[in-house]
């Protein structure tokens, strides 16, 4: 089966590269248990022979399946199932999105932990009550059951206007397709968890808040790192 861009079930589709189609093949056969957890993936031979990929398009999707913690190589052995992603998260995605997604997660952990430092030091009273007011605002979403996608937004905009660089601005306006994408896929997640997963997403956007109220720069480049780093996380929490 050669692969090609055409949608699953009526998922809308998503350009990505040849490697990115093959990962999120893989991923939904783990997703849906055709390779079950601690099962040894096929020979690389047989993927290429079933995705119609060669093997260095087949090894980088593998390459980023390892990254991402789904995978686990044993030396001599192959490549072998680590952990499944629930198959929500392929439903929610954009087909040919998913390794986009966790890429994204990176630039943003890289762009935003700076940003929020910044922020934390350089921040304006109008700046923090933009960036209390987008929290108070996700609370309601939270109490209310909404996605939230749209003020999750204006937060993490606002922090990086906070900093009073417009190149994090920019850099991060020139990435906001991906960005939505991902937040989409994180929120319509979480609102098939808990209320007590809704509680510790917000309650990570709270630390970053105090934070920056504290101006203290340090704790607020690590909270806005170890929520986007979450983030990415609760994407493959699967059983």
């Amino acid at each position: 089966m050669t692969l090609a861009s055409e949608g699953d079930g009526g998922r809308p589709v998503r350009p990505g590269t040849l490697s990115d189609q093959v990962y999120e093949k893989i991923l939904a056969g783990i997703a849906d248990d055709s390779y079950p957890v601690g099962s040894k993936l096929p020979t690389e031979h047989a993927l290429c022979d079933k995705f119609g990929v060669s093997r260095p398009v087949l090894r980088q999707a593998l390459r980023q399946l390892r990254e991402d913690d789904v995978i686990q190589s044993r030396q001599g052995s192959g490549s072998f199932v680590k952990r499944r992603p629930e198959i929500a998260a392929l439903d929610f995605a954009p087909v040919g999105s998913i390794a986009d997604i966790q890429r994204t997660f990176e630039f943003r952990a890289a762009i935003e932990g700076e940003a929020a430092y910044l922020a934390a030091e350089r921040h304006t009273e109008a700046d923090l009550d933009a960036i209390r007011a987008a929290v108070l605002e996700l609370d309601r979403c939270v109490r209310d059951g909404e996605l939230g996608v749209d003020a999750d937004e204006v937060l993490h905009a606002a922090i990086c206007r906070a900093s009073d660089n417009q190149y994090f601005v920019a850099a991060r306006a020139s990435m906001r397709e991906n960005i939505l994408t991902g937040m989409n896929l994180t929120r319509n997640l979480s609102l098939t968890k808990t209320q007590q997963r809704l509680d510790l997403v917000q309650a990570e956007h709270y630390v970053i808040l105090d934070a920056i109220e504290r101006r203290d720069g340090d704790a607020a480049r690590q909270g806005m790192r170890v929520h986007i780093e979450n983030a990415r996380k609760r994407v493959f929490e699967g059983g």
